[in-house]
């Protein structure tokens, strides 16, 4: 007699996949099927951690080696076999598809306890744009209260480090290149201050200002005027990935003991400890919520970036109608 499914993987967590969130990840037109909340359905024999009915969520990860230094560290997302939710291969060779589904299986290890004030729509985008700005933040010291934070780019990644800024206590600068985008961080985001990087003038009176600088843009730009931004032992982190390398001048590193450095998401405790934080400090991501039928439409959207700040698939309802 064939074994069901729950016999043959006892270590995974049987979901269902009520919202998604979505982005185009890159020219092949692969979708970002890896922010997943829904409700435990079933189990597996070995699980421990997870029961029938509880509210959980699935980041970009659904697998790693589980025994190298990195993964005992909790830092799976540097594992050297780590395996994303969505077109990768899984430990066994199969393909991992993401939460394009009504149903997703996931290892115990790798799923999360989404709080209950946590909106699923909302609180989607959070499980990998929350945790992508929340990961460096908290390593690179961005915590201290009073401190002064720099945010390049307002787009899906820029607007939580926004709020997280806020939440940690740090005064907070949006650093953008489109003009429009002031009243939306100053009044609708909380920021401190609007800072457009083609106003020579105000970028001139902003010189040598900031404590730390997270740099959220995907495009190619220059570092340069960032750099002048910080204070001395200044920090700017990129989690943003352009398509071609970016020039880093290393004279005003040298000038000003200023260090750039990157971060790519986070572990699976770490992503716990972002979604509790957040629970704690009410931060949602900023979204529109669509239908499965309605994704060709904003792919094309979100190719003109017109989207405020992430579209969430309402997978659930869209099947059942």
């Amino acid at each position: 007699m064939a074994k069901s499914p729950e016999e043959q993987h006892p270590q995974k967590v049987y979901g269902w996949a009520a919202r998604d969130s979505s982005g185009i990840l890159s020219p092949f037109h692969f979708s970002r099927r890896h922010e997943i909340v829904g409700v435990v359905t079933k189990t597996g024999s070995n699980v421990t951690k997870f029961k029938e009915g509880e509210r959980v969520g699935v980041g970009v990860i659904v697998g790693s080696c589980k025994t190298c230094e990195t993964c005992q560290q909790d830092l799976e997302n540097y594992c050297p076999q780590v395996v994303f939710t969505y077109n990768s291969l899984d430990l066994d060779g199969t393909k991992t598809y993401g939460g394009y589904s009504n149903v997703v299986v996931v290892n115990q290890r790798y799923v999360l306890r989404f709080p209950d004030n946590l909106p699923p729509d909302a609180g989607a985008p959070l499980l990998c744009a929350g945790v992508t700005v929340y990961s460096p933040m908290k390593y690179y010291g961005m915590t201290e209260p009073g401190k002064h934070l720099g945010v390049a780019g307002l787009g899906g990644l820029g607007h939580v480090a926004v709020k997280l800024g806020k939440a940690f206590g740090l005064k907070v600068t949006v650093i953008s290149s489109s003009p429009d985008k002031e009243a939306e961080a100053i009044d609708r985001l909380g920021a401190d201050a609007f800072l457009l990087s083609s106003d020579p003038a105000k970028i001139k009176a902003s010189l040598g200002t900031m404590d730390f600088i997270i740099d959220t843009v995907s495009a190619v730009h220059p570092l340069t005027p960032l750099l002048a931004l910080l204070k001395l032992n200044g920090k700017l982190i990129t989690v943003g990935l352009p398509d071609k390398p970016l020039e880093l001048p290393i004279f005003p590193l040298v000038m000003g003991r200023k260090l750039v450095g990157g971060s790519d998401i986070g572990g699976i405790k770490e992503t716990q400890e972002m979604l509790d934080f957040c629970a704690k400090h009410n931060i949602t991501a900023d979204i529109e919520l669509i239908r499965m039928d309605e994704i060709n439409t904003a792919f094309e959207r979100l190719a003109k970036s017109d989207v405020r700040y992430r579209f969430v698939i309402d997978v659930d309802n869209s099947l059942s109608q």
